[in-house]
């Protein structure tokens, strides 16, 4: 697993650095070199880079860390929506068990980190994130890119019935969500990071939406021998809201148009 992003200057000037989050020598040493006050942490692995980054962080006197969860952390049996208070509040789904417990492991690392050594460790809970530059392959891309890849007419199968509901945040408000949490955001409980629950879709809907900005001449078939996941887990950004209530998120249509135009646009170096 390689890939820190460290920032300097108030986060004015940003890089990724190239580095095996599984080998904490070598992760201190990128610390040092680097010489960052902050980082940011999306690791996609385990507990023992949880345990590395965090660590690296602390012994090389990180100003603030801010890592990157998910909403399938959450308990399956349980009222929404979601909200950050009850991440630990029973096991997660049996789709995402061990994922998502080395995930809610942040946020227990991040409170004793705190309580010890008074570290400002925090996290961000972006719900179903989509937009340009990234993976758009059938195989292994996430919901809203995997409809995209083949653009030539024939049809497209989407996994599970397409009942499911998710609530979809454009990479590019994230990434303004982002910078907000590591320059603003003073807390160490996490925080969500989505748009309101009123924009919910369910996965039909958003595929359509696709078909619609891509010009799709095709049919979408809904493949229900494949698990659906989870029927929903919706979540409350009211914190969010608390502190951002103006905050604008780009409205999911244009999102998903911006989205397929960039994809139309670099089809032939975008990842499938």
């Amino acid at each position: 697993m390689r890939g820190l992003r460290v920032m300097q200057g108030g986060g004015q000037d940003h890089w990724r650095v190239g580095c095996c989050l599984q080998r904490l020598w070598r992760l201190a040493a990128v610390m040092q070199r680097s010489m960052c006050p902050v980082c940011m942490h999306a690791g996609l692995k385990n507990i023992h880079i949880n345990d590395n980054v965090l660590q690296a962080a602390f012994e090389c006197g990180v100003q603030k860390a801010v890592s990157c969860l998910s909403t399938c952390i959450f308990p399956d049996k349980t009222t929404y929506p979601i909200d950050e208070t009850m991440i630990h509040n029973g096991p997660p789904h049996s789709s995402n068990f061990g994922y998502a417990y080395a995930k809610r492991m942040i946020d227990v690392q991040n409170r004793a980190y705190f309580e010890q050594h008074g570290c400002h460790f925090t996290a961000a809970i972006p719900t179903n994130i989509f937009g340009p530059h990234d993976n758009f392959s059938i195989e292994n891309g996430h919901v809203l890119r995997a409809d995209l890849a083949d653009k030539n007419g024939t049809n497209v199968t989407v996994w599970g019935t397409g009942k499911p509901r998710r609530q979809f945040i454009y990479s590019l408000d994230l990434a303004r969500l982002f910078v907000w949490v590591l320059r603003e955001y003073k807390e160490i409980e996490p925080i969500i990071l989505s748009v309101g629950e009123e924009e919910e879709v369910s996965i039909r809907e958003a595929a359509e939406c696709i078909a619609k900005a891509m010009d799709f001449k095709g049919q979408l078939l809904f493949d229900e021998s494949r698990s659906d996941g989870q029927f929903k887990k919706t979540a409350s950004n009211a914190k969010l809201r608390k502190y951002l209530p103006d905050f604008q998120f780009t409205p999911f249509d244009q999102a998903v148009k911006e989205m397929c135009d960039w994809f139309s646009a670099n089809y032939d170096r975008a990842r499938k």
